[in-house]
This record gives structure tokens, sequence and C-alpha cells, in this order.
């Protein structure tokens, strides 16, 4: 966003508060072109085959803007606008640059024949289009930080120092995964397409995993100062959102959706004034937001309505943020159900940290022994041997029996293994608590 402009004094001494057209216009094309991107670098990249080509014709279309909107005034129609740009800059740009020789002999012909639209294409074709986007950016050849980093660049619109500030990474490592990513991409020759048949579910699964890992990263931050980061669960939000609208007949989209709609809703009640995280138990649940709660529970619907078996790993979880949803105080958690959710999950898709989850819920429903031997068995796991969560929990099981000595070294282990600093404080006072 461009900075606000500062009042100047005019000849009466009172402060102009006018902003400048071309401010507000430049301010105009920032946000058209987040909004528009995705669609502009899809449908380019349908035709040229390279998403690397694909956005940088897209910045050139956002160039073009910035030259000519705030001389000409905003079209009624940006984004068609932008589309027709981009369109004519992938002419200029396959005669202009060598390197795209072996493209030009492919597509220039059809390129040179064929004017761009005026209008956007199809309403439908934009949708392939993105979806396109959306598992050529989450392609598996991709490492799973490239694959993050890809896609809230295509489809999240945001710059590399944004996503350098989510993550809390170099600006430079941040470059070097997208630019890696889209050279990547290119010399594998992926296929710029929706892959169907048994190809399609493994990649589904790794597109609704970046989306999930990008939410985490927001809803509980691994790392910095802060605990959480709202803007990489809108992000992460509105991107399955628009994969819901994409792909609506599959169910675990809708229950991504869905689980993210109802973590969502909790986000006001996590912290406290001073951004200090809030235990579940101790949130008000009067600031949880009923909005997404209802979103989440038309999603749950939809997902449950296109299931054809057994529930998925991502649905089974969305029931479980149900459950808790449905509670208006803690008190009143059904428990039983959903130790028993975690139980279809841990044989669904096993994992020490569903089974962590599960001891959680056992001590709710069944009393902090049964959960402390979960736990227990759960030490000589590798995965979780650096998990500030394990000992964590372990520590709250021993402080429910009265084992209080145990339960601070078990808080005062967790406080030491987390890199956020909200976490640790209130881990060090717990630890504190717990000597008392």
């Amino acid at each position: 966003m461009q900075p606000q402009p500062q009042p100047t004094a005019d000849t009466h001494g009172t402060a102009d508060t006018r902003v400048p057209r071309h401010d507000t216009t430049a301010a105009a094309v920032e946000t058209v072109f987040r909004i528009e991107s995705p669609r502009v670098i899809a449908a380019v990249a349908r035709t040229v085959r390279d998403i690397g080509i694909a956005e940088e014709l897209a910045q050139d279309a956002l160039v073009a803007a910035l030259e000519q909107w705030p001389r000409d005034g905003v079209p009624d129609n940006p984004g068609a606008w932008l589309m027709a740009t981009a369109g004519h800059r992938a002419v200029d740009l396959v005669r202009r640059r060598e390197n795209y020789a072996r493209k030009l002999a492919e597509i220039g012909r059809d390129l040179e024949t064929t004017a761009p639209p005026e209008e956007p294409p199809d309403p439908e074709d934009i949708d392939d289009d993105l979806l396109r986007l959306v598992f050529t950016a989450c392609h598996p050849v991709l490492s799973p930080e490239a694959r993050i980093a890809l896609t809230l660049r295509l489809l999240g619109g945001l710059t590399t120092p944004e996503i350098a500030r989510a993550f809390l990474v170099p600006e430079p490592t941040v470059a070097q995964r997208i630019v890696r990513a889209k050279r990547t991409l290119a010399t594998k020759n992926v296929a710029f397409e929706v892959p169907y048949g048994p190809d399609r579910e493994a990649r589904l699964g790794s597109v609704l995993d970046v989306i999930y890992l990008i939410f985490n990263e927001g809803y509980a931050a691994t790392a910095g100062d802060d605990w959480l980061r709202p803007a990489l669960c809108e992000d992460a939000l509105r991107l399955a959102r628009v994969l819901s609208g994409l792909m609506p007949k599959e169910p675990e989209v809708h229950a991504l959706t869905a689980l993210l709609e109802f973590q969502a809703s909790r986000t006001a009640a996590r912290t406290g004034p001073s951004g200090e995280p809030v235990l579940l138990k101790d949130q008000n649940r009067r600031r949880w937001n009923r909005m997404l709660i209802a979103r989440g529970i038309t999603a749950l619907s939809r997902a449950d309505a296109t299931a054809t078996g057994a529930p998925g790993p991502y649905a089974l979880q969305a029931a479980i943020a149900a459950c808790h949803a449905h509670a208006y105080t803690y008190e009143e958690t059904d428990w039983k159900t959903i130790a028993t959710l975690y139980g279809l999950l841990a044989a669904r898709s096993p994992s020490p940290v569903v089974e962590l989850n599960r001891a959680v819920a056992v001590s709710m429903s069944e009393g902090p022994g049964p959960a402390l031997h979960i736990i227990d068995t759960l030490a000589t796991e590798a995965a979780l041997r650096d998990y500030h969560l394990l000992p964590s929990v372990r520590g709250d099981l021993l402080l429910r029996l009265g084992r209080t000595a145990e339960a601070r070294a078990e808080f005062e282990r967790a406080a030491a293994l987390t890199r956020n600093g909200p976490e640790r404080a209130m881990l060090l006072r717990r630890a504190a608590a717990a000597a008392e």
C-alpha cells in the first residue's frame, strides 16, 4: 500500500487533507492487482505454459497500469484491462527475448494472429485456469517450503518481503525459494493442468496440506514475538474458500474449509490484552465469531453431502473442531466424542501428533491417568523429540495428578523447546505456578 500523504497547510493556515489523485489511483492499481493477479497469471500461464513467464507478464501489466491509470483514469473493467494487457505483453515478450525461442516456435504463431481478449474469458475458464495454477504451485516436485512460498506469491498475492516477515526468514531465502520453484517446474516440464485419476488424489492432498500449513503458522506461530499472525490465517482461509468453489465435489476440500472456519472463529479469544496466549479452557467464548462458526457448519455439511466413503482426515478434524464450536462453555465440551474422533483419525492417518491430541481428549473424558500412559508411550517417538507440546501436555497431566515437581520440570522443558516468545513466557508462568 502507498503511504498516506501528510496534510499540508494552505493559504488560510488550515490543513489540506485532500489526497492527490495520483496517490489514490496508484493505491487502486495495487488493490486491483492483488485481487486480479492470480487470474491474470493463471490465464497467461495456460497460454505460455510457464508460471515464471506468466508472472513476469502480469507484472508488466501492473507497470503499465501504474503508468496509464493515473493519467487516463481507472478503466470500467480493470481486471479485463490487466488480462488484455498481459496478453499483448506476451506477444511482445515472445518476440523480444531470445530465451523464449522454443516457446515462440510452439505458440508464437497463435499469439501473433490472436488478439488478446478485451473482456475476461468465460468465468468457468478462469476457474479452470486458477485450479491449474493451484495444482502447479503445489506440485510434489517442490519442497513444502517452496510450495508455501509459491502459493502465497501467486495465489495469495503476497510480496517476497511479506512472505519473509510472515515466516520470519530472510527475504533472499524466500526469493531463492520462489525462483528455484519456478525453475524446477520449468526444467521438470511440469504440465500446467489439473491431474485426474490416482494422481489427482495424491496431488490434492499436497494442495490441502500447503493451505493447512499456511493457516497453522498464522494460528500458532512457531517462532517470533507474536502468538498469532491473523493475516496468514486470512490468506489460507481465502485460498480454501476459493478451492471449495473450484472443486465443489471434493469432500476433503469442503472439510478443510470447515476446519479453518471453525479454527478462525476463535482468533479474537486466543490472546489476552498484551498478546499473551489464552488456553482453550480460559477463553471467553462470547468472543468466538459465530458467523465463521455458521460458515464452518455449512462447509462441513457440504463435505458430508459429497462424501462417498469413510471420512477423510480433514473431515475428522473438522468434526472435532465442530464439537468445540457447539460447546458454549468449556464444561459442555463433548470430550468423549472428541476422543472417539481422534481414535478414528489415528486409524485413518497414524501420527504421533494425532496420538498426542487424542491423549488430551482422553484426559478430559477418562482422567489424566489413562492419558499419561498414552503420553509416556510417545516419549521415544523421534518426531516428537523436540516438540514442545509433548512436555507441555505431560506437565498438565502431572499437575492434575498432584505431581507438581515433575510438572514444573516438564513446563520448563517445554519452554526451552519453543521458539515462540509469548508461548515461552506462558509455559514459564505455568512452571512457576506449579512450584507454589
